[in-house]
Parts: structure tokens; sequence; C-alpha cells
């Protein structure tokens, strides 16, 4: 191949790699933080970007939420219990020229600040908060994240504790706890329904004293269900009232002449 030829060829290819390494295209999430010979300019983007070769230089920062997975650690809650918890967070870069320049790696660093974060907090409640107050430790742990993590320019918009591991012997502790709890329920419940009928039986006694007749018609309607329910034979005891009559001696009428 001759030199004329080999010359175009060669100032094409220098070309392209001008060309290439002069303009960038960046998407609509993201954003390109521009230095100049080491210097911060800003932060560039969306669309296309040109650059001067050798001199500038481009890192790309990707403005999307990002969900970062927090391995389960084993910890000590306020009160001594041992747990095992585990997280999800989600987190994006609000300030793309603080990413790039106040913290190296901001997602390693966001990640390593999630597990001290997430091990500080739950050693600040009790064992009963953790399951019953998850709501108000989520806010917690997001709240003191977003803290740490706002002069890196990086938002913590969600942090939830997905599972509490526990240990076999606590397992089986509050299992005997609930079987208690609800026995003692039903003690409780038990106790109210004869508190209450028996109310109600000293309110029917008051009211069948005032009326003999009520208590003949419900010794009568007892007598019946019996005969009803039961073949056997009832002795029936003839109220003394009927009998009056028989036991007076009459009067024969006849007077002494």
């Amino acid at each position: 191949m001759s030199t004329a030829i080999l010359v175009p060829i060669v100032g094409v290819i220098v070309l392209l790699a001008l060309l290439s390494a002069a303009v960038k295209v960046l998407r609509e999430y993201e954003r390109g933080v521009i230095f100049r010979l080491g210097r911060l300019l800003r932060a560039k983007g969306p669309g296309v970007i040109f650059l001067i070769p050798i001199v500038d230089r481009m890192i790309r920062i990707d403005l999307r939420v990002v969900t970062l997975d927090v391995p389960r650690q084993e910890m000590m809650t306020r009160d001594n219990v041992s747990v095992t918890v585990d997280a999800v967070m989600y987190f994006r870069v609000v300030n793309p020229e603080d990413a790039v320049v106040k913290v190296e790696h901001y997602s390693k660093a966001t990640f390593l600040l999630a597990q001290t974060t997430l091990r500080s907090v739950i050693g600040q409640h009790e064992f009963d908060e953790l399951l019953s107050q998850r709501d108000r430790i989520n806010q917690q742990l997001q709240s003191v994240m977003d803290e740490h993590s706002e002069p890196w320019g990086v938002k913590i918009t969600l942090v939830e504790v997905r599972d509490v591991v526990l240990p076999e012997s606590m397992k089986r502790a509050m299992a005997r706890q609930a079987e208690v709890e609800r026995e003692r329920r039903a003690k409780v419940i038990n106790a109210e329904g004869e508190y209450q009928a028996a109310a109600k039986l000293v309110l029917a006694a008051e009211m069948i004293s005032k009326q003999p007749v009520a208590l003949q018609l419900r010794f009568l309607q007892a007598l019946t269900e019996v005969a009803t329910e039961h073949n056997s034979t009832v002795v029936l005891p003839i109220p003394i009232d009927l009998l009056t009559p028989f036991l007076r001696r009459p009067d024969d009428g006849t007077g002494a002449h």
C-alpha cells in the first residue's frame, strides 16, 4: 500500500477517534460531571455533550432510584435479645457533582452506611418495639441515613426492615406467652359471663318473689320440659293451698235444744 493511500486512512481514523472523544450522548436519566484538566466544571446533560479531547474528562452518573439489599446481620436489642435482621433501601443521586467529588464510590459508601445504621438503630429499641413499631423504626432509619448521606448528594427515599429472625428459644417462649394470654382471656370472658348470668338470676328472683304465681308457672314449665326430654315418672307434689278446704272441720248446722 502506497503512502498516498495510507495517510488519508490514518487521518480518517484519527478524526473518528477525536469525534468519539469529543461528542457524548447522555440519556434522560444520566448526567455527566465534567473535569477540565482536573478542575471540576459542572454537571451537564441530558442530550449531546461536547468535550475537548485530552483536556476534558466526563464521569457518567445515573439519577434513577437504586435498590440496595442490606444483608442479614445478627444484632442485640436494647433488652439483650439476639435477633437477625435484614432490610432493603432505596436511594438516588440528587447532586451528581457532590456524588463524584465528596465521596469515593457513593454506592459502596451508602451500602456500608446502611449496615452500620441498621445495627445502631436496632440496638436502641426493645424487642417488642421491633415487632410492633416497625413503621417508626423504618422512619428513624431513613432519617438517620439521609442525614449522613446528604453531603454526598445522595437522597435516601425509603428504608424497610424486611425480616426479623428469632432464635428457637425465643420462638418457644413467645408461643407459650401467647398460649397463656389466650387462656387468660378465656377465663376472663367466662367469669364475665357467669357474673352477668348471676345478675340476671338475682333480678328474676326479685320479680318472682313479688308474684308467687309466677314461681308455680315456672315450676310447671320445668316439669313439662323434663317430661318431654326424659321418659320417666315425675312425682308432682300438690300445693297445700288446694287441700285447705278439705282439712277444715265442717259445721253440722245443728244447735242444742
